[in-house]
């Protein structure tokens, strides 16, 4: 399931087998995610979609599904002035996408997904250039198309680290969210795309003080799971798709 745990004879055989070889890479950002989701939510999330969509796939006869080392890092900004944030840059992001996917392409491997789960809009406009130039196929949750499928809180926008990211965590990773934090804390109600588009570029301008909006009190596991097998419908659909590509 995880291509770096191939060995070189094996990669090469992915070239030759009955299936085709589709390798997804998931993609995120390290930052605050609230007093209570761990940094690494964002690319938790994309690992967890793409663990499930290989394992849907595992023995599927006209695809082969691997997943890619994750690239946790990403464009992040907004978080500044909180703990724990890792920023890097748009061309760095954008040269290390394109540079990883060209390096597959040039030894056959050219069907690539990227997953990604963080939604700032330099991060998301730079992934999708990053698709493009590489011949990638990027599963772009924010398109309308997709978030239709997603839950209320997804669609309001409201969502950081909110009930919809949290119940992704207590889903995969429970031990990683601080429940009886998470239980304390009051809904936000903060409109992420308005503020966005309104020139705010900042957590703490956009009313978000403790770095996450939304209502992640009332997060569960259970809403977790039942996201989680969407997410993973859209991803196996994209994975179908890209393997039909000339």
């Amino acid at each position: 399931m995880y291509f770096a745990e191939l060995t070189s004879p094996e990669v090469d055989a992915l070239l030759t087998g009955p299936r085709v070889p589709v390798l997804l890479l998931p993609v995120g950002a390290v930052e605050p995610h609230g007093p209570h989701a761990p940094l690494g939510t964002d690319p938790l999330i994309s690992q967890g979609m793409c663990e499930r969509a290989a394992r849907q796939l595992a023995d599927d006869p006209e695809v082969r599904v691997l997943i890619l080392p994750a690239l946790p890092y990403g464009v992040t900004k907004f978080a500044r002035g909180f703990a724990g944030g890792v920023h890097i840059g748009a061309d760095t992001l954008f040269s290390l996408v394109v540079d990883v996917c060209r390096a597959l392409a040039e030894q056959g491997l050219g069907r690539v997904v990227i997953v990604n789960n963080h939604f700032e809009p330099e991060h998301v406009a730079t992934l999708r250039r990053a698709a493009e130039a590489a011949g990638a196929a990027y599963l772009d949750l924010v398109r309308r198309r997709n978030a239709e499928r997603l839950t209320e809180e997804f669609r309001s926008g409201s969502c950081h680290a909110g009930q919809y990211e949290t119940s992704l965590v207590l889903a995969d990773r429970p031990e990683l969210v601080d429940t009886a934090a998470m239980r304390e804390l009051p809904a936000v109600p903060v409109d992420l795309p308005s503020a966005m588009r309104a020139g705010q570029a900042d957590f703490r301008d956009m009313g978000m003080s403790a770095a996450y909006c939304g209502a992640p009190a009332e997060a569960t596991a259970e809403e977790g799971v039942e996201t989680f097998a969407t997410l993973t419908e859209m991803l196996v659909e994209t994975i179908r798709a890209t393997a039909k590509e000339a």
